[in-house]
């Protein structure tokens, strides 16, 4: 994740506060003297920086929080409180159209290679998720494929595509698109506009007649983590020339350090609306403040975990589990193999790792291949074999390796790993649980979760 340096300075300023019983005023200066040097590393603005860690200098000393009996727990959350502030605060929704007779209609711009079309997909097919029928429509005229990558992503979505080729006038083509809409009731309109290398007064020009001529309820900028700061003056020149509504952040995922999420909301005063998590369709979400400074500061994002265990989950495989183990009957590769399915739909296992309090620290020891082993393995059994693993002996082992491309030896490992698991579903479904898994629970930050996180949760839990 983007954050990652960042996110590792800032976890070991909590994990010093939190083991302290007292912390003096040169304590706080310098742990804080760290904190501004992880976050101009991040490369966040400058003056951005000094605001913030004057923020938590001052409420840290204001509040006597020093000289309570929990002193580190508060700065931590004052910390916090500053870092939600920093992304935005409140999350920000998209602006439809309320009058339900006209489709919403989005604007996407940004400069090339910014992943503008790929989100145009990607924004479509969250709307569609959400109960909406989008209509994508191809508005880059100037650079090439750019019609036909659209197309392509829409066919892959079966989100419908307008586009005219023979036209080269972008008002045009977007006032067909409207009729278009109406007559297939679309009620969102996402308009890929054309980009360029670097903003100059001819795109600008062709983006404002745009504007004029289709009203957009929504104009969101499409930005590239990857350019660090300067997408924060990016966005500074696409919103004093459009007046933007939102920016979408993309290659979030990548080895990127993050400044510009940080920067950009109090540098433009425009909010974050999405991010891209990885290069997929569906690897986009909606941002939200909160639970971004959560992950940032290691307290996870049980929420997020929630939202994708809804989307991806099938229903009847979970209930078929829990069925089974109500019934006290024995955890089997099929069993294995398909939550393994089902929890990679989600994500990399890293990055779900990451969402769960207190287990980031953990997340790069997760390999992703790894699996892809251990799914090739579970394949090459039989339904005999994936049934009742105890008949693996070392003539089938032998068998299964050359059929999965592995080692006996892998296949020996994740067998003893197998075994544990099973073990460790019965004790956890009788209640028992040894010192270590105790240990292992009791280092997740579950205590950092928030009151409003808390209930939202227990809400989720409760619709079910």
């Amino acid at each position: 994740m983007a954050f990652e340096g960042l996110s590792e300075r800032l976890q070991e300023f909590t994990r010093k506060l939190r083991g302290k019983a007292r912390i003096t005023e040169q304590d706080l200066n310098d742990m804080l003297r760290e904190v501004k040097l992880a976050l101009l590393e991040a490369d966040v603005n400058y003056k951005v920086v000094k605001e913030f860690i004057g923020n938590i200098h001052d409420k840290a000393l204001g509040q006597d929080v020093l000289k309570s009996l929990t002193p580190g727990q508060q700065v931590i959350k004052i910390v916090k409180d500053e870092l939600v502030d920093l992304l935005g605060g409140n999350d920000s929704k998209i602006n439809f159209n309320p009058n339900q007779n006209e489709p919403t209609i989005i604007m996407m711009v940004g400069l090339q290679g910014s992943g503008k079309t790929t989100t145009c997909g990607k924004i479509a097919n969250l709307l569609r998720k959400q109960g909406k029928k989008p209509l994508m429509v191809a508005c880059d005229v100037y650079r090439p494929a750019a019609i036909k990558q659209l197309q392509v992503i829409g066919s892959e979505l079966n989100i419908p595509v307008y586009a005219n080729e023979n036209e080269k006038n972008v008002v045009k083509i977007a006032k067909q698109a409207k009729e278009v809409a109406i007559s297939k009731l679309c009620d969102v309109i996402l308009v890929d506009t054309a980009g360029r290398l670097q903003i100059d007064e001819t795109l600008m020009n062709e983006l404002k007649e745009l504007k004029n001529n289709i009203h957009p309820d929504e104009i969101l900028l499409v930005v590239d983590s990857m350019i660090g700061q300067e997408a924060v003056n990016v966005a500074k020149k696409f919103n004093d020339e459009l007046s933007i509504d939102g920016m979408v952040l993309t290659k979030l995922d990548g080895d990127t350090r993050g400044g510009a999420a940080l920067s950009i909301k109090k540098i433009t005063g425009k909010p974050i609306k999405f991010i891209g998590t990885g290069e997929k369709l569906n690897e986009i979400e909606e941002f939200h403040p909160d639970r971004m400074a959560s992950r940032i500061l290691g307290m996870g994002d049980v929420l997020s975990i929630i939202e994708k265990a809804e989307e991806q989950f099938d229903i009847e495989e979970a209930e078929k589990l829990e069925k089974k183990l109500k019934k006290n009957k024995a955890l089997d590769l099929n069993d294995y193999l398909a939550q393994i399915k089902q929890v990679r739909k989600m994500g990399s296992f890293s990055s779900i790792m990451k969402m769960i309090p207190g287990m980031g620290k953990y997340s790069e020891y997760v390999d992703d291949k790894e699996f892809d082993k251990i799914e090739a393995m579970i394949s090459s059994m039989t339904n005999e074999e994936r049934t009742n693993p105890k008949i693996l002996n070392a003539s089938r082992r032998i068998r299964i390796s050359k059929g999965s491309g592995t080692q006996v030896s892998d296949i020996n490992k994740f067998m003893k790993s197998f075994e544990l698991t099973q073990d460790m579903v019965k004790k956890v479904k009788k209640g028992k649980m040894n010192p270590q898994m105790k240990k292992m629970m009791k280092s997740m930050n579950l205590d950092n979760i928030s009151e409003d996180q808390l209930e939202e949760i227990e809400r989720k839990f409760k619709n079910k």
